[in-house]
């Protein structure tokens, strides 16, 4: 009988618990969901920068295995904000990236420099370059295209 009674007085006190927990969970979510809205809605009212590529897709053509090439990417500011470029990272080991460290103001010019190692790289070839800033496009790519003969 005692047995009987600690198990239901353990099954109460664990429903009881459950039943808080939810609910504790559940206005913590709603109140992380209000300040999300919030950040968003506060963010929307602030100016930012538009990176726009003149061109976002470069063919560099036939080449032969081993020969690198490089391409610069130029990219203007549209917007109303400075642009910082956070991160810029390549698709795949052969490629690499340098681009404008400094932030890039409205109205001016930033560049991504690219180069590509066709070694051990032999056919049809599509590299992308994945751009992270601050801009209101806050993911942009570019790509770097050709055929490597070996």
């Amino acid at each position: 009988m005692i047995k009987k009674f600690l198990f239901l007085t353990a099954t109460v006190a664990f429903l009881a618990s459950c039943s808080n927990e939810s609910k504790t969970n559940s206005t913590s979510t709603n109140e992380i969901a209000t300040n999300q809205q919030e950040t968003v809605d506060s963010t929307a009212n602030t100016a930012s920068g538009v990176i726009e590529f003149e061109n976002a897709s470069y063919d560099f053509g036939q080449v032969k295995e081993g020969e690198i090439v490089e391409h610069i990417f130029k990219f203007k500011n549209t917007g109303e904000a400075p642009v910082i470029l956070a991160q810029v990272s390549a698709s795949c080991g052969c490629t690499t990236p340098d681009y404008t460290r400094e932030p890039v103001l409205p109205g001016k010019e930033g560049e991504i420099k690219v180069s590509f190692d066709s070694k051990g790289q032999v056919g049809n070839q599509q590299k992308i370059v994945t751009i992270i800033s601050n801009a209101e496009n806050r993911v942009t790519t570019v790509q770097i295209k050709g055929i490597v003969e070996g």
